[in-house]
């Protein structure tokens, strides 16, 4: 038998991360050739990620990096099973390393196949997988080019790229505010002008059913009913719709009494609640059209425009589970 080299082991650790007992073991049964041990320790990660491959990875961690000149970025999630592993220090580490690398490619294949210190990323989770003893997997994978990009990630939870049009001053903190947003509020796209029209009236039609079936429960228990919305989207809610809306709001008021000279101060704050009651699915899923959260008073949309000549090109956005 070789004698095993304390050296030699102590190489094996730290190249693959491994425990020392498991270095060992792998140099042993490599009869002392180093190659050969690193092989030992892949096929061991093999076996564990085969075992392993229908466990849920919801844990781990995501994260972000931008080039030198911030034109470019990336976000990973690196998933693993437990809250444990993913906040030890060199699984952190081993994230820093991956998203170091993925910020050179432009999507998730080139990616998973790129060199990984003489191995390609997926085999290296492969061996982390059985260094680890848990299944690890790159969950999501999204990069946003811009002429500025900037970013915020939550904790290591959630990961926000935001691409700006132009790199107008202090884009920094615009770029940040707006990755906090969609950290927070979920986005998923810019405006409801991005809507399918079909989507939008199916999205509809299921949100009236769901309201309407908890009315009967609350009904029954004798709580508030909720607000039926005619619409979700200003997508419906053309020059028409917006022109009845009006009408019955000043047919109301006439009903109630109120003086027509005093309808321009009453009418338009009706119409902005009208509007904000029938815009559900804008306000969570479209970026310029929600409330801005540093200033609820103002939408998104209008905090940008506070900066000047500049716009969102891009986000993406990707968190764990």
């Amino acid at each position: 038998m070789s004698e095993i080299k304390a050296a030699d082991v102590a190489k094996l650790r730290k190249q693959t991360g491994a425990g020392m007992m498991d270095c060992k073991k792998a140099l042993v049964e490599a009869s002392g050739d180093f190659d050969a041990a690193i092989e030992v320790l892949r096929k061991k990660g093999q076996k564990v990620a085969a075992n392993r491959a229908d466990r849920e990875a919801t844990e781990g961690v995501a994260i972000t990096k931008i080039n030198a000149d911030n034109t470019a970025g990336v976000a990973i999630v690196l998933a693993c099973e437990t809250d444990f592993v993913a906040k030890n220090d060199s699984f952190k580490e081993l994230a820093s390393q991956f998203v170091d690398i993925a910020l050179n490619h432009k999507d998730i294949n080139s990616f998973m196949t790129a060199d990984f210190d003489g191995m390609s990323v997926e085999e290296k989770l492969v061996e982390q997988t059985g260094v680890i003893g848990e299944k690890l997997a790159i969950s999501a994978f999204e990069r946003v080019e811009a002429n500025y990009v900037g970013s915020y990630t939550h904790g290591v939870k959630i990961a926000v790229l935001i691409g700006l049009n132009n790199s107008v001053d202090s884009a920094d903190v615009l770029a940040k505010d707006l990755a906090m947003q969609v950290a927070s509020m979920g986005a998923t796209t810019l405006s409801y002008q991005d809507f399918d029209i079909e989507y939008v009236a199916s999205e509809t039609e299921a949100r009236i059913a769901a309201i309407e079936k908890d009315n009967i429960e609350l009904g029954r228990l004798g709580k508030t009913l909720k607000n039926v919305p005619q619409f979700i989207s200003m997508v419906q809610l053309t020059d028409e719709v917006l022109e009845n809306a009006k009408s019955e709001i000043e047919n109301q008021l006439k009903a109630e009494g109120k003086p027509e000279h005093i309808f321009d101060k009453i009418v338009p704050g009706k119409i902005d609640r009208f509007i904000s009651d029938n815009t559900t699915l804008d306000q969570e899923q479209c970026l310029l059209d929600q409330n801005f959260i540093k200033d609820e008073k103002k939408s998104v949309a209008s905090y940008i425009a506070s900066y000047g000549d500049v716009a969102v090109s891009n986000f993406k956005r990707v968190s764990l589970g």
